[in-house]
């Protein structure tokens, strides 16, 4: 196994996270690859774990934190680590290694840049980008939101803590329609799938008269801060749990309950 620089000819496997064989993902449109050619010029860094037989089974994506959705400075943030788990597709290279290597290529990839540190966020469920994980390798808790924890480990003594950015505000209602209002960065596959089942509903022919769809890019630094909002999406003023992504048919339903 060893850890390599996304090329070119990797990008049709990293904008589908790896996912190549899956169905779901392919709903996903072209927000990654708008995000990727967006973010590359901005310092994105993406590594992929191979193993012998050069199969892709990891990844790891990460940019100078000023250009991410957290508050920092002088450090890199860490989108997301990722070590292909299922048995579909190119199997399962979980408990390989891959994950521990990657995280230490993109840490002293990290620190040759420069950098005073290095932040990632962790779910503190033992699921998908466990907190817990992180802790193993020496990053520590600074910031939570929710389930959701930040986490950092300095390289120097001067380096300054990040924060998340709270939510400001909360889509407004509009008047005689169900306001469905879909947040994204792009940076995210399972997020974009989100994106688009709720931009179906707007093409629903029993639902399009009743509902209003907002599509709002927080890629835009601006718009970020305005909202203090990342990924999601919000039925009227409720927000709809996102991870793992709703099906199409469940979004319906909670739109449908709403225009009653």
């Amino acid at each position: 196994m060893k850890v390599i620089d996304l090329e070119e000819h990797h990008l049709p496997t990293y904008f589908v996270c790896l996912e190549d064989w899956s169905d779901e993902i392919k709903e996903a449109g072209n927000h990654k690859e708008v995000w990727y050619s967006r973010m590359k010029e901005k310092g994105l860094r993406v590594k992929l774990a191979v193993d012998d037989e050069g199969t892709i089974g990891g990844m790891i994506q990460y940019v100078p934190i000023e250009y991410s959705t957290v508050e920092g400075k002088d450090l890199h943030f860490i989108y997301c680590i990722w070590v292909h788990g299922h048995k579909q597709g190119r199997g399962d290279f979980r408990r390989q290694g891959m994950g521990k290597a990657l995280l230490q290529a993109a840490e002293d990839d990290a620190r040759a840049l420069g950098s005073k540190g290095i932040v990632a966020w962790g779910l503190r469920l033992p699921i998908w980008m466990k907190a817990s994980w992180f802790k193993k390798y020496g990053y520590k808790v600074v910031d939570k939101e929710g389930m959701q924890a930040l986490l950092w480990k300095p390289f120097t003594t001067g380096a300054v803590p990040p924060k998340w950015v709270r939510q400001v505000k909360s889509p407004s209602p509009v008047p005689g329609k169900v306001a469905i209002t879909s947040f994204h960065t792009g940076w995210c596959p399972a997020q974009n799938v989100v994106v688009e089942r709720a931009k179906r509903l707007a093409l629903d022919s029993e639902l399009k008269d009743k509902v209003a769809f907002r599509e709002i890019d927080t890629f835009d630094p601006v718009v970020f801060r305005e909202w203090g909002i990342a990924d999601a999406l919000f039925v009227d003023s409720k927000q709809v749990r996102t991870g793992p992504p709703p099906s199409y048919e469940k979004i319906r339903k909670l739109v449908v309950k709403r225009t009653k």
